[in-house]
């Protein structure tokens, strides 16, 4: 296959290829020896897949194709490839949820959304890099080379699904399976410059991770986790969750969907009408002034383009930062995990090994439960009024990788990871969350915009999503290429706080 041929299959959307393979236009294993081949190309400087399985993927491909050969359903992703997350179990193929503890493990068992997407026909590529259990939200570990943003290699992709997101980012697959217990899909999107979507907890069903007693560290974020798509598209998305959503009795949290048309939501009418609420800061938070301009200009699409009625608004809870990192520990293997900091902690991430070690109080998980009801109570008080609440997504564009955030927006000074403040409140709630890219920086870097919903209201979310992606579309742009349209700007924009009000 010439690279021109090659480059036009890794730049189809997941429903494209996967119609093209119906039809016998493109066979599953050209699709995966394109993206293979691409792969081997770009993925030296990237790190966007820890482990691959070319061979197994090949294998997987052939089948695929005489499956169809013989008139088959092989299922909405036919032959469609994939990348897993490495917290995200896959039997028979190493999960080292980066860190040195389980650098050689090799799950049993499937996870729930990787069996449903292998029934669905999808190829699964290998293990995408990740921050070590997903507790930064960066692109690096102490296993595997840090992974690299595809618009600028010096910075990180955002995290902790850094692998995914770069990788559907560069062509290296359509689609990739992350999770997301405080923004770690939706946050990757942003600096991506793709959609990533966090439907309401339990629409996507987990199990064994978050839930299986036997693995410290894989076990924790009961009641914040949420596996969820990174795609190009909100069409691939919506295809995904199709295929993702719907109860398991593994997971107790995990519900009915039979509410949501997954396919059809982002193919309703527009959201002419909608009351939507968009706060720029949440009242608390240091922004960079390009994010800033950037999501003002998309809210101004919201608002003279798609006919919302857009109000800026102070939800009214305080910082939660703190009390959502007492929910982690509350919801971590303490015990298990400072066993494992006492064998392997000299090369484990040394915030995480701080966490393991800090001696928490009964107090602070308690208040820390508050809290979030607090955070539930008025956000609940706020989606009463109205349809949708924006932000952006990150506080920041991209920045340098190895470290794990800056510690100044904006002429503040601030923790270093303040800078993901406005995505873990949708995981304290339930909400469904989507980033999809705004804009871009002067730079050329990704920005997004975070669109949250009622409780539910996951069709919505997607509906509006994809009406801002006709207004504004993104999935043109790839990464090394100059911008093909004139981008989004702050010029002529209303004044976002008229109409403010607080709660």
């Amino acid at each position: 296959m010439d690279r021109a041929a090659r480059d036009e299959i890794c730049r189809l959307s997941a429903t494209e290829l996967a119609s093209r393979i119906r039809k016998s236009e493109v066979s599953p294993l050209e699709a995966v020896d394109a993206v293979l081949d691409r792969t081997a190309e770009v993925d030296p400087t990237l790190h966007a897949y820890c482990t691959p399985v070319p061979d197994q993927a090949r294998a997987r491909a052939r089948q695929i194709g005489e499956r169809l050969a013989r008139g088959e359903d092989v299922g909405p992703l036919a032959g469609v490839p994939i990348g897993v997350k490495d917290l995200i179990a896959t039997r028979g193929i190493r999960t080292t949820s980066g860190s040195p503890a389980y650098e050689d493990f090799v799950p049993d068992e499937d996870d729930i959304v990787v069996e449903r997407v292998l029934g669905a026909g999808a190829v699964v590529l290998g293990k995408t890099n990740a921050t070590e259990f997903g507790y930064s939200a960066v692109g690096h570990n102490p296993v595997f080379p840090a992974t690299r943003n595809p618009w600028n290699t010096a910075l990180t992709p955002g995290g902790s699904s850094a692998g995914s997101a770069a990788a559907v980012a560069a062509g290296l697959g359509p689609v990739s399976l992350g999770s997301d217990g405080g923004g770690s899909v939706r946050v990757p999107a942003a600096h991506c410059g793709l959609v990533g979507f966090k439907a309401a907890m339990g629409r996507v069903p987990v199990w064994p991770g978050c839930r299986d007693e036997r693995y410290p560290g894989v076990s924790g974020w009961e009641s914040l986790e949420h596996i969820g798509p990174l795609t190009r598209t909100v069409a691939d998305a919506a295809l995904m969750l199709s295929v993702l959503a719907g109860p398991d009795p593994r997971d107790r949290h995990s519900i009915p969907c039979g509410d949501v048309d997954w396919t059809g939501a982002p193919r309703e009418a527009g959201i002419r009408g909608l009351r939507v609420a968009y706060s720029a800061d949440l009242g608390y938070l240091a922004v960079d002034p390009e994010v800033r301009r950037v999501v003002d200009a998309a809210v101004d699409v919201l608002e003279r383009d798609l006919g919302c009625r857009v109000e800026t608004v102070v939800p009214g809870w305080e910082d939660p930062a703190e009390a959502f990192a007492a929910l982690i520990a509350a919801e971590t293997d303490l015990t298990g995990m400072r066993r494992l900091v006492d064998v392997h902690g000299e090369r484990m991430s040394p915030h995480l090994v701080a966490m393991m070690r800090r001696r928490w109080t009964a107090e602070e998980f308690t208040d820390a439960n508050i809290v979030r009801k607090a955070v539930v109570n008025r956000t609940a008080r706020l989606m009463s009024t109205y349809d949708l609440f924006v932000t952006p997504t990150a506080a920041v564009p991209p920045f340098a990788v190895g470290i794990q955030g800056p510690e100044r927006i904006d002429g503040r000074e601030v923790p270093d990871t303040a800078w993901t403040g406005f995505t873990f409140p949708a995981n304290l709630t339930g909400q469904p969350a989507v980033s999809v890219p705004a804009g871009w920086t002067r730079d050329g870097l990704p920005v997004g915009l975070q669109i949250v919903g009622r409780h539910l209201a996951d069709a919505q979310v997607l509906r509006a999503a994809a009406a801002f992606e006709s207004a504004a579309p993104w999935a043109h742009r790839w990464p090394g290429e100059p911008a093909t349209r004139p981008e989004l700007d702050a010029s002529g924009s209303s004044d976002r706080r008229r109409g403010a009000t607080s709660r």
